[in-house]
């Protein structure tokens, strides 16, 4: 056998898989070959939708399921041994493996990331491949382990049988604190982005915990009550009759798992604080969720709480760690152990990217100020100062701003899709209300058609909280559009929904991520890879901060005569907003539901779109509907194939990065001439960050992939399919050939005008009429001699219409 013949997968099954088994390891629950570990990412442009390529590491060999050990690269026997060793440790690092390895067949390169023995390098024979045993005790001498802790951190996870596993990154998270608890430590706060299983994530670390009696009464605190009932019976339902949810402020000491509302257990009075008739003792695990919230006060609710069970193991979960002058998760937790931001969720594939429409009111920008002695709808005299958006719908309501936003809204829902999973973020809750009218008027037809089209879901409203769960559920048609304010910004689980409307001021980054948070979950089954923020507030101004870590794919702003779906080209601008800090507390009652009926700037909570009159003494409102309001300004930008944000427009972008590969118009033609596949050349620019796509929307649709390169970046002048396919029809370049093959040509040419250059080199072309008309694609290649004769005219074709270009 000549073995630098082989391909790289004949290597594997004929050499590296062998010698691994021979070692001892289990191909069945130890050994996964071409295992991906992310899903790539997202691409966005315009209407074009894609994924760009997905990680995957040759093998992945652990000691039990979902405790991986090491990561191995495999190359052809071309290759040396250590060759895919660079690759290896990059995947080791992103893995959190401790050993690396690289193998061309003939032996393999080893790399400890524990450092026990002092070799960190070290060539191994084929069949002296460590044995599973041999690695974890190298392992397990690096960590410390006793023999308790050792039973503790290789407890196995929880299976239901469905093959369903821990994403890689839940995996870390899962084994690193599973691992910190073995070894004692009991402050410990994960971090990881809206939309990557944190609750999932909790469950697996109690299982172990709790199945190797390591903890054995464990309390899971909340701060919403939908949170607490989704994880009761999703993700949590394994506990079965071990579990039980505190209500009613009643405590049953009987069980082994308990969910609970910290409102649920603390109040003003030392009586309601609940959690008192527990000893300090009860408890030895203590899991809070969204830890950003009240729990990172000194002073607040939950650290109460905390502070009362100090003598439990505590977990912190927070998509976004808040660390302020007087708040601070890090002081209380430490350090976080793992860290998975939205960013990587992005670059990963595993969470959904967004596009941003901002819209600027006239308004806004510009402020409000009222005729000397004008008076409101209801007579009340307009205090005579500047207003701006930090009145806006709090103390000055322009009530044709808020059909103006609402028109807009629902502008773009025509365009795209007017059942598309809709959350509108408002002030407050008589904002939310407005709001609500102001969207069934914009939607007659859907609004008549089923009262639920569009539904106000806030705190205080017992008709949309019923709502929710309908909202949420990706198979449920209603509620379509939900207008709320606070209730929906955190613990929502909107696989589907696809528009997120900013028509409220938020200047806290955490607020912010975690209402973000509410469309980025991916659910390919319902169509859900991107979403789309609609801004009106400024809010999204926060992507500037170099803290925020999950940039937008575009931001676009549109004029007061451009429709609300974003353009392709528009230059960008700038625009700042500020916002009162948010305190992070959650100031409300026993159910968590309500959270919307203590509102800040003195909201009353109550109100309509015909204009209330405020209670006495709370702050005045002043309800104007004859004073216009227009659209203003416009902004795009971009999202690049590394995620980074780019200003241009695309047709700059796109020229920048084909003169990367290509410096002038004579470099890109000899190498389009000369390759044997133009498709290959487009692919890696495609994979570079141009979109031909978008292009053909700025340019034309009618041009070529090839014509739309050299005009964009080169200026030569362009042409279109159809007048390139004329003039080789006019050449008569295809004499030689007889009737039947010169029929196949001209169908190729007509196909080429039609669609393009990549449709006419694949051979599928031949299974698609009129070409299907003419013979079968073995009939037709016989027309040509055979395959090579095909090709051979497919590339004369090729040269024919590029002739006068090159």
């Amino acid at each position: 056998m000549d073995k630098k013949a082989l391909t790289e997968a004949d290597i594997r099954t004929k050499f590296i898989t062998p010698g691994i088994v021979a070692s001892g390891w289990d191909v069945m629950t130890q050994i996964r070959e071409e295992a991906y570990f992310t899903k790539g990412r997202v691409i966005v442009r315009g209407k074009t939708v894609r994924r760009g390529v997905a990680k995957k590491a040759d093998y992945i060999l652990s000691y039990k399921p979902n405790l991986p050990l090491a990561v191995l690269e495999a190359k052809d026997n071309n290759h040396s041994v250590g060759d895919g060793m660079q690759q290896a440790l990059e995947y080791a690092a992103i893995l959190d493996v401790p050993f690396a390895y690289s193998s061309n067949g003939d032996g393999f390169l080893e790399h400890d990331r524990t450092v026990t023995s002092g070799v960190v390098t070290r060539q191994i024979a084929l069949d002296k491949f460590p044995t599973p045993q041999e690695l974890w005790n190298r392992y397990r001498l690096s960590k410390g382990y006793s023999t308790e802790q050792e039973a503790i951190a290789t407890q196995d996870y929880y299976d239901d049988g469905s093959g369903k596993a821990p994403r890689y990154y839940q995996l870390i998270a899962i084994n690193r604190t599973v691992d910190a608890i073995a070894r004692g430590q009991n402050r410990i706060l994960l971090v990881m982005a809206t939309g990557t299983g944190k609750t999932y994530t909790a469950f697996q670390i109690i299982w172990r915990l709790w199945k190797s009696k390591a903890r054995k009464r464990i309390l899971f605190l909340v701060d919403r009550n939908i949170l607490a009932d989704q994880t009761k019976t999703n993700d949590f339902k394994p506990f079965g009759q071990a579990m039980t949810k505190i209500r009613n402020r009643t405590v049953d000491k009987s069980f082994e798992i308990y969910l609970c509302l910290y409102q649920a257990v603390t109040g003003t009075e030392e009586e309601q604080n609940v959690y008192r008739q527990f000893s300090p003792d009860f408890f030895d695990l203590v899991i809070v969720d969204e830890c950003h919230r009240g729990s990172a006060a000194d002073d607040a609710s939950w650290r109460k709480v905390l502070e009362y069970f100090s003598s439990a193991t505590q977990i912190g979960l927070t998509a976004t760690p808040k660390e302020t002058e007087d708040i601070s998760n890090i002081e209380y937790f430490g350090k976080p152990i793992y860290t998975y931001s939205l960013k990587q969720g992005i670059s990963d594939g595993f969470l959904a990217p967004y596009k941003v429409i901002r819209i600027g009111l006239d308004k806004d920008l510009d402020g409000w100020r009222p005729e000397d002695g004008q008076t409101d709808k209801f007579g009340e005299l307009i205090e005579d100062r500047e207003y701006n958006d930090r009145d806006f719908d709090r103390t000055l309501i322009l009530e044709q701003r808020t059909i103006v936003v609402a028109a807009k809204v629902s502008e773009f829902l025509r365009a795209t899709n007017r059942f598309a999973k809709t959350i509108i973020f408002c002030e407050n809750i008589d904002h939310a209300e407005r709001m609500r009218q102001a969207m069934v008027n914009a939607n007659p037809d859907l609004a008549a058609a089923n009262p639920r089209y569009v539904m106000r879901i806030t705190g205080d409203n017992d008709e949309g909280k019923a709502q929710l769960d309908n909202f949420i559920d990706p198979e449920s048609t209603y509620p379509v559009i939900a207008c709320t304010s606070r209730l929906m910004s955190t613990g929502v689980d909107a696989q589907t929904c696809h528009l997120i409307v900013l028509d409220r001021r938020i200047n806290s980054p955490t607020e912010f991520k975690q209402i973000i948070g509410r469309g980025t979950r991916i659910n390919e089954d319902y169509g859900k890879l991107f979403f789309t923020i609609m801004d009106f507030r400024r809010a999204t101004s926060q992507f500037a901060d170099p803290n925020f870590d999950g940039e937008p794919v575009k931001i676009y702003e549109p004029g007061p005569d451009e429709p609300p779906l974003p353009p392709d080209d528009t230059p960008e601008g700038e625009n700042d907003g500020e916002e009162p800090p948010d305190n992070g507390e959650s100031p409300f009652g026993d159910d968590p539901a309500g959270d919307e009926s203590t509102t800040s700037e003195g909201d009353s909570g109550t109100g309509s779109g015909d204009g209330p009159k405020p209670p006495p003494g709370s702050v005045k409102k002043y309800y104007v509907d004859r004073v216009e309001v227009r659209v203003a300004t416009e902004r795009i930008q971009y999202l690049d194939e590394h995620g980074k944000l780019i200003t241009e427009s695309l047709k700059d972008y796109s020229r920048k990065t084909v003169l990367r590969s290509y410096k002038s118009l004579n470099d890109f033609l000899t190498v389009w001439k000369d390759a044997v596949k133009k498709q290959a050349i487009l692919e890696e620019l495609a994979s570079n960050g141009v979109f031909f796509e978008e292009l053909a929307t700025l340019v034309g649709r009618d041009y070529d992939a090839f014509d739309l390169i050299c005009h964009v970046a080169f200026d030569a002048p362009p042409l279109t399919r159809k007048e390139r396919a004329d003039k080789v029809r006019k050449r008569d370049v295809f004499a030689k050939y007889g009737e039947q093959a010169r029929a196949v040509l001209d169908a190729l040419l007509q196909k080429y005008a039609d669609s393009g250059i990549i449709s006419v080199e694949s051979l599928e072309i031949l299974k698609v009429d009129p070409l299907s008309s003419l013979g079968t694609p073995m009939e037709i290649l016989t027309l040509f001699g055979g395959k090579p004769g095909y090709l051979g005219a497919i590339r004369e074709l090729e040269a024919a219409l590029y002739q006068e270009a090159v």
